[in-house]
């Protein structure tokens, strides 16, 4: 008698550079009564596309074994692509399956994959095991929050030392931290604060804060920090420079990350004159690039715009990335999208990531935020140390993912990478004003928002099911999941010829493109419906009876994506 527990799998980095070769180790655990001949085979998909096969005759003996593959992927970047794993017995039944992705970057910030840390302990001794897990989500960035000595000092010569807060940390902690990150390929960033200086150093350089109307320095928390004037050339800015100049010096750090914090908004200098702090936030930037470039001319430069200010100002300077913290009036799952499509836009493109924290106990509101962040072409900074989740601004309180979650999470980061190229950072936000999404039963009142993702030869359209979400908002605890709707029919008009048409789901056993029977209305079925096992071959492009199309969705529980692939260019 033979039973396989488990089919798991562990790639070795968090993405790969082009022309760095892919390994990914297949775990197997199994019960079996002597030695069971079995045979494990891996499809290479991108896109809807199988484009390599392997396979391998192995023998299960009990316990775990261990498999390695390995592929070296075309050089195009960015790409992402799909690994649908079967191990079947000799006689050829199935025993277990499971599916991965991998994506091939230049960069981690062409697709940020964003996660923090928080715990830089002395004697702390689970660095490479804290990479391996976050390399099972693909995160390939990680901000080191609250790791510095003070805001004004980030390093010291005490080791261990203890932050403003009285915890005990280690500089060799931090290095051990970043050097396995880096054996995963995950970048490492140091937190700093853009104009937080503590109160005894304000008091040695009171000329250097910060003043409100009246004259005053001001504080922020209960005279935790000074705010500090960040305006170029001042005395501040030039300390701060220099602090992240001895960073990148003495430290493996893979750039900055600033962060501040929403207010103020303007500042009064020593003769009572207010100025603005947008525009010096903006060139603050520019002058941490300049640093950044200087010494470490692979870095990354992140500045967090707090609940979306100032994003005209900070969004096209020169960071790699646009990073929003997201407050009220920012409560709908709308609000999301919009901030991801409002942020790329004003970056010229640039990837957008979001800090929304939700407790990991309300687990409805963490998948469909993810469905919607990810659908929109946009990051979420949420996973961190081990199974541990963002719930809160201040990043030590953090909560622990329950194991349905932490496998919820598996799959849906696997699918943003492995359809990044449909839905992710490098395609444009577009719509279907024709789009007409109706049950085919009757269920009454829906509530399904189609969220567009285009390129020239696609489109590709999210369903995101809100239907009984009341209210929509993604900080409010959702006591129970959408109400799960199918078969449902996805109506739309185009002039184009369409090649074909395919579905996939996070929330699916089976991540991978599935054929989709496509008709036009008033013609049923249309003979563009792929045969089993063609869906690779696509067709050479039919037009709708007038315009019109229609496809069957099977079913819809929180995230479906549908792909429509255009025979024609625009």
């Amino acid at each position: 008698m033979s039973r396989i527990i488990r089919l798991d799998t562990q790639l070795s980095q968090a993405f790969y550079r082009p022309g760095e070769t892919v390994r990914l180790t297949v775990h197997i655990e199994s019960q079996v009564d002597g030695p069971v001949p079995a045979r494990l085979s891996a499809a290479l998909t991108h896109r809807a596309d199988v484009i390599a096969q392997v396979q391998k005759d192995i023998t299960l003996s009990g316990g775990q074994t261990s498999i390695e593959l390995t592929w070296d992927p075309p050089l195009a970047s960015p790409r992402g692509y799909g690994v649908d794993l079967r191990l079947e017995s000799e006689a050829g039944d199935l025993l277990a399956a499971t599916a991965t992705a991998f994506d091939v970057l230049d960069r981690w910030t062409q697709a940020p994959r964003y996660g923090f840390l928080t715990d830089f302990s002395p004697g702390r001794s689970d660095a490479a095991e804290t990479m391996e897990a976050l390399t099972r989500y693909h995160v390939n960035s990680l901000q080191f929050y609250d790791w510095m000595y003070r805001h004004e000092q980030f390093l010291t010569g005490q080791e261990p030392y203890r932050d403003p807060l009285g915890r005990e940390l280690s500089r060799a902690t931090v290095d051990a931290l970043i050097a396995a990150a880096h054996e995963r390929g995950i970048a490492a960033m140091p937190y700093t604060a853009i104009y937080g200086a503590s109160v005894a150093f304000y008091r040695e350089h009171p000329d250097w804060a910060l003043r409100g109307p009246d004259g005053k320095p001001i504080f922020f928390g209960d005279d935790f920090l000074v705010i500090m004037d960040p305006r170029p050339g001042s005395a501040w800015a030039h300390h701060l420079l220099d602090q992240f100049g001895q960073i990148l010096r003495r430290t493996a750090f893979d750039g900055i990350h600033l962060d501040q914090y929403g207010e103020p908004k303007a500042g009064y200098d020593a003769a009572g004159v207010q100025f603005p702090l947008d525009a010096a936030l903006a060139t603050f930037i520019e002058e941490t690039r300049a640093c950044v470039d200087s010494l470490r001319p692979e870095g990354a430069v992140v500045f967090n715009a707090v609940n979306n200010w100032p994003i005209e100002s900070v969004a096209p300077a020169a960071q790699d990335l646009v990073y929003i913290e997201v407050w009220p009036p920012h409560t709908g799952f709308g609000d999301l999208h919009r901030l991801i499509v409002e942020g790329q836009a004003r970056g010229g493109g640039k990837p957008v990531v979001l800090a929304a924290y939700i407790d990991p106990a309300f687990e409805h509101n963490v998948r469909l935020a993810d469905a919607v962040i990810f659908a929109s072409g946009g990051g979420h900074i949420e996973l961190g140390e081990r199974h541990r989740m963002l719930a809160d601004a201040y990043f030590p309180r953090c909560g622990t993912m329950s194991p349905s979650l932490a496998e919820v999470m598996r799959r849906y980061y696997d699918f943003a990478v492995r359809y990044q190229e449909l839905i992710g950072p490098a395609t444009r936000a577009g719509s279907l004003e024709s789009i007409d999404f109706r049950s085919l039963e009757d269920f009454g009142s829906l509530n399904v928002w189609p969220i567009v993702r285009e390129d020239e030869d696609f489109t590709a359209i999210s369903l995101i099911n809100l239907t009984g979400i009341e209210p929509a908002e993604w900080g409010r605890r959702l006591e129970s999941p959408p109400k799960v709707l199918g078969p449902a029919r996805l109506q739309f008009t185009t002039d184009r010829k369409v090649s074909r048409i395919w579905l996939a789901s996070p929330d699916a056993d089976d991540p991978s493109a599935q054929p989709l029977e496509q008709w036009c209305p008033t013609s049923r079925p249309h003979p563009l419906t792929p045969s089993p096992g063609a869906l690779g071959e696509g067709a050479k492009g039919v037009r709708g009876r007038d315009g019109q199309w229609a496809v069957e969705i099977p079913l819809l529980e929180y995230w479906d994506l549908v792909v429509i692939e255009w025979a024609d260019s625009l």
